[in-house]
């Protein structure tokens, strides 16, 4: 096989974006999809989806 075939070129760097603050995660303080300005629980993607699974097995 030629090894340009296996090689990937180098992409080139994604543009800082100026986004508002996040909220921080109130179980574990990762950052969440919220701005800081939300009002209510915030969770992280992650904690979001435990959470969703602890409260659907719980009947």
């Amino acid at each position: 096989m030629s090894e340009e075939y296996c090689t990937t070129p180098d992409a080139p760097a994604a543009p800082a974006v100026a986004y508002p603050p996040f909220a921080e995660c109130v179980l574990c303080r990762k950052p969440t999809e919220y701005p800081e300005s939300y009002k209510g629980i915030t969770l992280c993607p992650v904690c979001e989806w435990q959470e969703a699974q602890r409260t659907a097995c719980s009947g």
